[in-house]
């Protein structure tokens, strides 16, 4: 199976330079979109990787769009999407081409994603292969094909929401979402922290005031473009933002700042404002 991948930087450390040697032997190409506003570490270009500078950040979107394009004019059918931060291995990658090889109606599957193990967090399923109504975006085998019937990603999200709209839209075009549980991707959330009060437990992602923006904004989005379809998933998506305002007030720092551009992205969305957030 001829399988490329396309990996987003944005302010890459070496650490996550180094990420790529996991998973370099199991792509046939490598783009490597890189959103780093200054110069800082630059890729060589090989035959195998195709490493480019956009200059300015243009999203995660956009940035998975250009490598989405790039495979496709290449002639690729699957594209690997991936953090910078992905560790992704090789014995995941292979199980994951091998589950697509044996399927009879893989045209029908828009992506395949491993069990996303969030830190110490326990695995709550019992089935091998379970449809999904979203997945992350990172270690994802997109279908190609599917992703032009589709139209892509959608740039104007910018970042956050992202993978929930793709999600959403293959199913929309009858596409399939589907998980495999039996292929664990560990996922660190480093800025997670879990909280007690009176004896319950509140999980703080602690985003910073802007990616807040992002959230609220786009989660309005989601529920107006998909909510007749997927009615009790986005009420649960509004929930959990009703709910974070509780923990950032009880819990996070820069409470005022957070608060103030959440209900900035709610008053963009009110206004039809899409793209990148033009800083005051």
């Amino acid at each position: 199976m001829e399988l490329a991948a396309v990996v987003v930087f944005y302010n890459p450390t070496l650490e996550n330079i180094k990420n790529i040697k996991n998973y370099i032997e199991s792509v046939n190409k490598l783009y490597i979109i890189d959103n780093s506003e200054d110069d800082g570490i630059r890729y060589k270009n090989t035959k195998k990787i195709n490493y480019i500078k956009l200059g300015e950040n243009k999203g995660i979107a956009y940035a998975l769009n250009q490598g989405a394009k790039l495979a496709i004019k290449e002639g690729y059918q699957w594209l690997l999407t991936l953090d910078q931060d992905s560790k992704m291995s090789k014995s995941i990658i292979e199980k994951m081409k091998t589950f697509l090889e044996k399927e009879p109606s893989k045209e029908k599957i828009g992506l395949v994603s491993p069990y996303q193990k969030i830190d110490n967090s326990p695995i709550e399923t019992d089935k091998k292969v379970e449809e999904m109504i979203e997945v992350m975006t990172s270690g994802n085998i997109l279908n190609l094909n599917a992703y032009q019937k589709i139209g892509g990603f959608k740039d104007w999200l910018f970042i956050d929401c992202v993978d929930t709209e793709y999600c959403m839209n293959l199913q929309m075009h009858h596409y399939k979402v589907l998980r495999l549980n039996d292929i664990l991707l560990e996922h660190s959330l480093g800025s997670l922290k879990i909280h007690k009060f009176f004896g319950k437990e509140y999980p703080c992602f602690n985003h910073n005031p802007i990616r807040r923006y992002y959230i609220v904004r786009n989660t309005m989005y989601i529920k107006e473009m998909y909510g007749e379809y997927f009615p009790d998933y986005c009420e649960h998506l509004i929930k959990v933002q009703k709910g974070q305002v509780k923990r950032i007030i009880l819990f996070e720092q820069q409470k005022w700042q957070k608060l103030k551009l959440m209900m900035h992205g709610y008053h963009d969305f009110k206004k039809k404002i899409k793209g990148k957030l033009i800083k005051e």
